[in-house]
């Protein structure tokens, strides 16, 4: 008998709320529902002994009784979002409530939407477990076996490496022969596989080799090469590198490798390459040859799986590919330049003796300091010493020698005459960059303002009669001193009296810098 019948039967003995929640030991909260449901819906006392439980609860509750009518999910449309990243059952159950409240009709809980579903996916012979989703992976790495690349002259043989990558939804794949596996044929590499993919994926499951993982500890984020994170920023994609000895990670593409083993090294064992770029050609070759082959036990191949099923579902390439980028640290010079590849770029000067962090690629040098970047400048190729000067970079004085080169000083002292000309000259020989000799070319000519120009020829005559390299001091100490006015000069000796010390050349060539400077 049901505590609804026993409530009502105890109340026409005349019972009270409070004697009868504790003679039934339930609460009198349930009694007052109870009398309150009789007071709505009476029940005579005839009723109550003909009705068996499950009647008696109608007629006190007629409401309960009614069967809602439950929103059946699109199932079609739930299975087809499941393709997409990061889509689950639970987002779309929880989409599916929202859909019902605003109608104001009621959903089916979360434990039958999903039993309704998967009803669905056996009534439609689907496959309810999508391990892999498509374009939501990509999973890349390097052969264990190597390929021979032969010398022509010698005919020894080095090895080369073959990398591969994997889209584990549809297995269609990637490969490519490197002479390396150092970073710049790893990001390189990379590069040409999107290429070849015409799209990138949402992650990037890489192994734990040093040129794309520096760290990957099990409680720990992974940290990631900075070349190879700038790329997989570029391409809009996340680096999640596979667990440490954990092979199921990236199962895919380890099975992968071993197929590409069989179908295209084995393929290849018997011919001889002596140019890497001949042997990648056959292996393309052979690659569109694996990836078009009808798979045993599924419709279709890997390319037309790829193109068909998940190629929709990537994300489209950049503007423009990734270009290889290495980084170095290097300190500001005196100079306020620094040097990449023995060629040296300016810094705003305020940065001189500060260390700077910089970012150089096959085209531009980019330096930063402290995350931010300061400058950027066109690389230089060719010949070594070569200079990349901004003019904004220099400190006020500095800026005065910008316009100047060496033509124009060698037109300015042929003006005063040809010993002129001959010392500047050699001023520009002793160096090994034009813009050193600038600061004493603009000196010594400006002597010629104070002593005047007759005076300046002179002293540079004598001065190149007496040192082989004479500089801007040798020739002021010979104005200061009068030299210039007592004759051509060759009279005096070095070593003839006492009172020469006060002559400007007396310590000989050698202290004067007679030699080539260099920077």
């Amino acid at each position: 008998m049901s505590k609804e019948k026993q409530i009502l039967q105890l109340r026409t003995k005349g019972y009270s709320q409070r004697r009868i929640a504790d003679t039934l030991k339930v609460s009198r909260n349930t009694v007052a529902k109870v009398f309150k449901a009789l007071e709505e819906h009476p029940v005579s006392e005839d009723s109550l002994n003909i009705l068996n439980d499950q009647e008696l609860h109608q007629q006190l509750f007629p409401e309960e009784s009614q069967v809602p009518v439950l929103v059946t999910p699109d199932y079609d449309y739930v299975h087809k979002e499941l393709l997409k990243s990061g889509v689950t059952l639970k987002l779309l159950w929880e989409e599916y409530v929202d859909t019902c409240r605003r109608s104001e009709k009621p959903p089916y809980m979360y434990s039958q939407f999903c039993k309704l579903y998967q009803d669905y996916v056996n009534q439609h012979r689907l496959t309810m477990h999508i391990r892999h989703k498509p374009g939501d992976k990509l999973m890349v790495d390097w052969t264990g076996t190597p390929l021979p690349l032969f010398d022509k002259l010698t005919g020894k043989s080095c090895k080369v490496y073959l990398f591969v990558a994997t889209l584990p939804f549809s297995m269609y794949c990637f490969a490519k022969a490197c002479l390396t596996m150092k970073e710049e044929d790893w990001i390189n590499v990379h590069i040409s596989m999107y290429d070849y993919f015409e799209a990138s994926t949402r992650l990037l499951i890489p192994d734990n080799l040093k040129t794309g993982i520096l760290s990957n500890k099990k409680y720990e984020d992974p940290i990631v090469n900075r070349a190879y994170q700038e790329l997989a920023d570029h391409y809009q994609t996340a680096v999640l590198p596979a667990r440490v000895l954990a092979p199921k990670d990236k199962a895919a593409v380890e099975g992968t490798a071993g197929q590409v083993t069989s179908h295209i090294i084995a393929k290849l064992r018997n011919r001889q390459f002596f140019d890497i770029n001949e042997m990648n050609a056959a292996i393309r070759k052979e690659l569109d040859r694996f990836n078009h082959n009808k798979f045993q036990k599924r419709d279709g191949s890997r390319y037309s799986v790829f193109m068909e099923e998940e190629f929709p579902f990537m994300q489209p390439l950049p503007q423009y590919p990734y270009e290889f980028a290495q980084w170095k640290t290097a300190t500001v010079q005196l100079n306020y330049h620094i040097a990449i590849d023995y060629q040296n770029y300016s810094i705003p000067y305020e940065y001189v003796k500060k260390k700077v962090d910089v970012r150089y690629t096959k085209n531009m040098i980019e330096i930063f300091y402290k995350g931010s970047r300061i400058c950027s400048h066109k690389r230089l190729y060719g010949r070594r010493g070569q200079y990349s000067t901004v003019i904004d970079h220099m400190p006020a004085n500095h800026q005065l020698y910008s316009e100047w080169d060496a033509a124009r000083f060698l037109k300015w002292a042929t003006g005063i005459g040809d010993f002129t000309k001959d010392v500047v000259q050699k001023l520009f020989d002793s160096y090994r960059v034009e813009e050193q000799a600038y600061k004493g070319c603009l000196s010594l000519l400006k002597l010629a303002d104070k002593y005047s120009p007759e005076r300046l020829e002179n002293a540079c005559r004598i001065a190149l009669i007496r040192i082989p390299n004479p500089r801007y001091k040798n020739i002021r100490l010979i104005l200061e001193s009068g030299q210039d006015k007592k004759g051509d000069g060759t009279l005096q000796s070095h070593s003839s009296s006492s009172a020469s010390n006060k002559y400007a050349c007396v310590r000989g060539a050698s202290y004067y810098g007679g030699g080539r400077h260099e920077e």
